[in-house]
């Protein structure tokens, strides 16, 4: 079987059986397309030609292009998955990716905002909130549960105003895999959703649309543009605006307040089993790295007060 065919099998599979989200289906399209690439320039163009060698120059290639160990292990990734699914529906008669090897991405510590630092970007948001401006009151209204619940930036984009009971102080949300969770939030999180629902919300729905935007069910949460749901691109813009002038290092992104929320949770005494669950990680081994941010700052703190230190 052709390779290009299979590929769109392929991540016809990813969605409609793994349940992958479209940005984890581009990321694999754009990882076997290289690959398809690669094999089409060695002469391989059918699925059951495909061998381990050539699993492993092309990987080698990668390497020697000065590509990241954290992308040659997502590519080998991507490459032992769509192998595996081959020889599962008979493509190829083996899996030559069984006994494929990259290296570990190199493990960094995430860009944490200590609680000084959220507490002055929170007053920041509330001053501008207090203008009544719709879009300060969306603003603080998306940061504020972002801290409070260490949503995922797609997971904030796509809550409809029913996934939030400000009664019981938690949100539903839609996850990786298509998995649902319910995530507690905070009063002051719940008081900034309630002023953007009553002042905000409203007046963002009523705005002129741009002509010839067609008009767009109003079901989202957080509005944006022509009276359409918030784009992942607009809160990242937001998120790394309000960050620029916060002392850190790594990206300034929405992650860098789910990051932030988990490490002050651990660094308050909570479980790291709840932490999981908080955060939707199916594996424990992803939120441990959060133990390694707070024994960091248990470091630094030691250092810069203990006198034999």
């Amino acid at each position: 079987m052709r390779l290009t065919a299979t590929l769109a099998d392929f991540t016809v599979y990813l969605a409609a059986e793994r349940g992958f989200s479209p940005h984890t289906i581009r990321a694999y399209r754009s990882d076997l397309s290289g690959l398809l690439s690669f094999a089409e320039g060695r002469g391989v163009v059918d699925s059951a030609a495909l061998t381990l060698d050539l699993l492993r120059d092309w990987l080698w290639v990668g390497s020697q292009a000065g590509l990241a160990r954290a992308t040659i292990a997502r590519r080998s990734a991507s490459a032992r998955g769509f192998t595996a699914w081959l020889a599962r529906t008979g493509a190829s008669p083996a899996d030559p990716a069984i006994r494929l090897r990259s290296p570990k991405p190199g493990r960094t510590l995430p860009r944490v905002i200590n609680r000084v630092q959220m507490q002055d970007l929170l007053g920041h948001l509330e001053q501008r909130a207090a203008t009544g401006e719709p879009h300060a009151l969306r603003d603080l209204a998306i940061v504020e549960l972002l801290y409070a619940s260490g949503l995922r930036v797609s997971e904030l984009v796509g809550l409809d105003t029913a996934d939030v009971d400000l009664h019981r102080l938690t949100v539903r949300v839609t996850g990786k895999g298509q998995k649902e969770r319910v995530v507690p939030f905070g009063v002051p999180a719940q008081s900034a959703i309630l002023a953007y629902l009553d002042r905000g919300r409203p007046a963002l729905a009523a705005a002129k649309l741009p002509d010839g935007l067609p008009p767009s069910p109003v079901a989202a949460l957080f509005l944006g543009t022509g009276r359409r749901r918030l784009g992942v691109r607009a809160v990242y813009r937001l998120v790394a605006t309000l960050l620029a002038d916060v002392p850190g290092n790594g990206p300034a992104g929405p992650h860098a307040l789910r990051h932030t929320a988990a490490t002050h949770l651990l660094d308050g005494g909570a479980d790291l089993r709840a932490v999981q669950e908080l955060l939707g990680h199916a594996s424990l081994g992803t939120t441990q790295i959060y133990t390694h941010v707070s024994a960091e700052r248990l470091k630094q703190s030691y250092l810069n007060a203990h006198p034999r230190a």
